[in-house]
């Protein structure tokens, strides 16, 4: 595989984390533009972790996903309280805040001779673990996939439990919840702290990937494109977010012709999507039908017809 071939991947893989995150938050019906401050926690968090610290990299993936998810919780307990847009406008101004603090933040020690730390507008360089540790390219696509897998593996159990059902009851429905003694404001809470955690896992990994951070790479922009890549691939499986992320960095990465018009070509995307199929390619529905299939194959085997034409 070609290092090029090895960093789309390991893009498409980071970005994933920031993609479900907000997709754990839109299946409890809450629209958030601010996930890329969790996601820019995590790296600070990761950097000065492993380069001004000088601890490992496992930590500083878990420390990153604590720190990040309680600082969620916290956003979330004060904001979920207002609701719908009014959420959405508070998610996106927490996230200038962060921005403007990483704008803002001088902190710098010095190790092996050389000043490390974060340095403002300028950015946090030499995060260089990875660099240090003989950790190549394709090593670090695999560690990066291992903790994807984990996220992935909590999102299935996540959708068959009492909690997955709880939250979409949250979505669908909040007084019809809360009869049933469902707590909304607490659970929402709750799928914030996760969420952050997971947008921090990210953060850490993209900040090792990277070398070095910049403000600028938690704009609102990121924010943005991990909420359309849930509504792209759907809202019915935590696949639909994968399939988004992608459409937008694999797809029209190998298309490199388009690449003075990506924001073009992925919001046309967007925007056709949102007419034709409002909750995604892979909604509630389409799922729903998958699964009928599948069970109707296992039931009797031998019978012949389409998905169409079992449902």
């Amino acid at each position: 595989m070609s290092e090029y071939m090895v960093s789309v991947l390991s893009l498409i893989c980071i970005e994933s984390f920031v993609a479900l995150s907000t997709y754990l938050l839109l299946i409890t019906g809450q629209i958030s533009f601010g996930q890329q401050a969790y996601f820019g926690i995590g790296a600070y968090i990761g950097a000065i972790w492993t380069a001004m610290l000088g601890l490992d990299l496992s930590t500083a993936i878990l420390a990153g996903a604590i720190i990040a998810g309680l600082v969620a919780a916290g956003v979330g307990l004060m904001a979920f309280r207002l609701g719908g847009l009014y959420y959405a406008i508070a998610t996106l101004a927490f996230s200038e805040l962060v921005r403007q603090i990483w704008i803002n933040l001088i902190y710098q020690v010095p190790v092996a001779g050389f000043e490390v730390g974060p340095k403002g507008a300028e950015g946090f360089k030499d995060i260089r673990y990875v660099i240090e540790n003989d950790i190549s390219a394709i090593q670090y696509l695999g560690l990066i996939a291992l903790c994807l897998g984990i996220v992935l593996i909590f999102f299935i159990v996540l959708e068959r439990s009492r909690l997955g059902l709880s939250l979409r009851m949250v979505e669908n429905e909040e007084t019809a919840a809360a009869s049933v003694g469902i707590n909304p404001v607490a659970y929402k809470i709750a799928a914030a702290a996760i969420a952050g955690a997971i947008a921090g896992i990210g953060g850490v990994l993209f900040a090792h990937f990277m070398t070095f951070i910049d403000p600028r790479n938690f704009g609102v922009m990121l924010g943005v494109h991990s909420l359309a890549y849930g509504m792209i691939g759907g809202l019915g499986t935590f696949l639909g977010p994968l399939i988004g992320v992608t459409i937008d960095i694999g797809l029209l990465e190998s298309l490199r012709v388009f690449s003075g018009y990506r924001m073009i070509v992925f919001g046309s995307l967007v925007a056709l999507i949102l007419i034709f199929r409002p909750r995604g390619l892979l909604d509630e529905k389409t799922v729903h039908r998958f699964f009928q299939w599948v069970r109707k194959r296992l039931d009797n085997p031998r019978r012949g017809g389409s998905l169409v034409d079992d449902v």
